[in-house]
């Protein structure tokens, strides 16, 4: 990559260019981001996740800034137009704003009135008062006056309108209404087609709205756009007309000197048209755009960071289950899974409205949860939750099993996916929905990553903004909860198994079908023999996978096989096995890190060891915990301000965090009502699922809408 890249990408990302250069160079060699940040310590200066992801993404942006930049030179060049100080302006650029700028002049255009004007044969004029080569524009148009061009003014008129798309597509003058636009603030007024239509009624508040470009927070500006792109909505930056005029005219007299009266007042009325015809709208354009990348980088940022907590969510663990997907007039479908996660049973019993068979409900619940030794019940959030709930408190559950309620959010949408019917193609979609909240319980890593994260509730905007960014994101972040976790080799789905770093979708099912036919893996050097899985896909994968039980303690460990010599290196210099290393803190507290460094493994890598072999294959994740909602709060006419409720974060965006109090509506906790003084961000307030006490500060019955206030965590 070259060095300009690598400054620009060191300063973005406040890191030093050598370790730009080196995670560069590891990216070229097909090494991965979980691999790199866990393994590669000292050659990133260890850099975790999100930095080595960030460096990749310009790596990446820069690569095809390059591919963009070789169209950019060639166009030029075939204009005839490519100079050496051109080239190099190119070369240097980091930014693809500057980039299209230079290259606008350039472009292939649709016809435009300077188009015309050149057919006209007028740009010979245009150029001689664009280079101020006369200081009588009325006498040098007078020349161009003939069967094509009727009078003086018609010659002048038409180079202005060469002069003024030149002046358009001028990067310098650009830049500057850039920077001034920046400054100013973007308002909206509301369309006719708003006025009678209900659907707008939403975007009320931005009828007559108007802020400073630059405090504007993510979700204000997108929810313009959106309401925008709906038609209820014109959207524009209150920049001074007269002013920008004035840049722009000033900006001519910057790069070709200052013109005689006469051709200034040419240019002027040049500049005049230049701005408000063509520069004000793709400025507004340009700068608007600016500004919906960042509160997109913003919004995807929140998302990105909801989404880790959702799947780094507590697990249940091995723990045969009932899973209630619960409902009224379709009853409550309920699947029993065994300890792994596969389905034993499943029925449908009716304890609600309009049937209430609440008797036969609770015996066949009873029975159960006696004949399949359930020892966990989950519960689905969505309709009829918590009748459901307050029916199971009815039942004698055996010690030590407990009720949970379980987010429904993309069961639905799981349920009748390819994935789905490929897991369960005998069941239909009521059985599979009840499976993945059984399962969501059990694992919510292992289960939510069948689902497309747009489909999980937790977004903010996630339709409207940069598609391309946020799978980015969410690819990365996905990776990083599974490689953080680690994948059992042995019982992993395929889902999970492509998440693991160097191995993606296709060596995934390589994997299972293998397992399948050898009937498991007995150590990590097996994978070798899974076809199409060559020496660099296991270097990448072997330490976030584990092997329990099996020939080798490392495998299940975090310890990747390259650095197996070492750990065999400590245990004999302690006069141990290596098997009666691994997990004994009082004997790895004897080991001194710095008698293991090596040219190859610095101090980080040794230290990493050392601590895992202490706590071999832990798992990151916290122990779930209880949770119930108030008992006297049941619908939102029960709600009264002042009152102190138990809530369960399900959502956390820019503006708050929304809460789910038990109701068919949840709830929010606006930022300004979390409790911390200046700037808010709510995702280093709360967590997605947290078990938090709110205060009821607003009900609105009729929107349906409830203001909360944070008490407690």
């Amino acid at each position: 990559m070259k060095k300009h890249y690598i400054n620009f990408i060191a300063e973005h990302c406040s890191l030093k260019d050598w370790q730009i250069e080196n995670c560069v160079m590891m990216f070229e060699d097909g090494n991965t981001i979980p691999f790199i940040s866990r393994y590669r310590k000292e050659k990133t200066g260890g850099m975790d996740d999100a930095q080595v992801a960030e460096v990749k993404h310009w790596a990446d942006v820069f690569a095809e800034m390059e591919k963009r930049k070789e169209t950019v030179v060639g166009a030029i060049e075939a204009a005839g137009a490519l100079t050496d100080e051109l080239r190099r302006t190119i070369e240097k650029c980091v930014s693809s704003t500057e980039l299209e700028d230079i290259y606008l002049p350039y472009r292939p255009k649709r016809r435009t009135r300077a188009t015309v004007a050149k057919e006209l044969g007028l740009e010979p004029l245009a150029d001689a008062m664009w280079d101020v080569r006369t200081s009588d524009p009325a006498a040098s148009a007078a020349k161009f006056v003939g069967d094509k061009v009727g009078s003086v003014e018609d010659a002048l008129a038409g180079a202005r309108d060469i002069i003024a798309e030149r002046l358009s597509e001028t990067a310098s003058i650009r830049e500057k209404l850039r920077t001034v636009y920046r400054s100013r603030r973007v308002v909206s007024s509301v369309t006719k087609a708003a006025k009678d239509n209900p659907e707008a009624d939403k975007y009320r508040s931005y009828f007559n709205f108007s802020m400073p470009l630059q405090r504007i927070p993510a979700h204000n500006l997108l929810a313009m756009l959106r309401a925008e792109n709906e038609g209820f909505l014109s959207i524009g930056i209150d920049a001074d007309p007269e002013r920008c005029s004035d840049d722009v005219y000033y900006g001519f007299c910057r790069e070709h000197g200052r013109p005689s009266p006469a051709l200034s007042a040419q240019i002027r009325t040049a500049s005049e048209d230049a701005f408000e015809r063509l520069l004000d709208p793709s400025i507004t354009n340009s700068v608007l755009k600016e500004a919906k990348q960042k509160a997109d980088i913003e919004s995807i940022k929140v998302f990105g960071e909801n989404l880790r907590q959702l799947l780094l969510s507590p697990p249940v663990g091995q723990k045969r289950t009932m899973a209630i997907d619960p409902g009224f007039r379709n009853g409550c479908k309920i699947a029993i899974l065994d300890e792994y996660g596969q389905l034993l049973h499943h029925t449908i019993i009716f304890p609600h409205p309009p049937q209430s068979e609440k008797v036969k409900s609770l015996v066949a619940v009873q029975e159960m949860i006696e004949k399949y030794r359930v020892e966990a019940i989950a519960i689905g959030n969505g309709t009829a939750s918590r009748e459901t709930e307050d029916f199971m408190k009815k039942i004698v559950l055996p010690e030590g099993c407990k009720v949970w309620t379980v987010s429904e959010d993309g069961a639905s949408i799981y349920s009748a996916s390819e994935v789905a019917r490929k897991e369960m193609p005998d069941q239909d979609v009521t059985v599979r929905g009840a499976v993945s909240i059984g399962r969501r319980l059990m694992d919510p890593l292992a289960e939510l990553v069948k689902i497309d994260p747009k489909n999980l509730g937790i977004g903010q905007y996630q339709h409207d903004v940069d598609q391309a960014l946020l799978k980015e994101k969410l690819d990365n972040t996905v990776e990083y909860c599974v490689n953080s976790v680690g994948v059992n080799l042995n019982t992993a789905s395929p889902y999970l198994l492509a998440y693991v770093a160097g191995i993606g979708p296709s060596l995934a099912e390589n994997i299972v079908a293998y397992r399948n036919s050898a009937g498991g893996f007995t150590s990590r050097a097996e994978l070798m023999k899974v076809p199409r899985l060559g020496a660099k896909a296991f270097e990448q994968c072997a330490g976030f996978l584990r092997i329990r039980g099996g020939s080798n303690p490392l495998d299940s460990s975090a310890v990747h096989p390259e650095s197996y010599g070492i750990v065999d290196k400590m245990a004999r210099d302690l006069g141990v096995t290596a098997r009666e290393l691994v997990g004994n803190e009082q004997l790895c507290r004897k080991i001194k890190a710095e008698d293991y460094v090596t040219a190859d493994k610095g101090l980080p890598t040794i230290n990493d060891i050392l601590k895992e072999l202490a706590k071999p294959g832990l798992d990151p994740r916290e122990q779930a915990s209880e949770f119930s909602f108030a008992d006297d709060v049941h619908d939102i006419s029960d709600l009264k301000t002042g009152m102190e409720l138990p809530g369960i974060v399900t959502n956390i965006t820019n503006f708050g965090a929304f809460v789910d109090i038990g109701l068919h509506e949840n709830g929010l906790i606006h930022v300004s009502q979390m409790g911390v003084r200046g700037p808010v961000d709510p995702t280093k307030v709360v967590r997605l699922h947290q078990h938090v006490t709110v205060e009821v500060v607003s009900v609105d019955q009729e929107r349906k809408r409830i203001g909360l206030r944070l008490k407690k965590m």
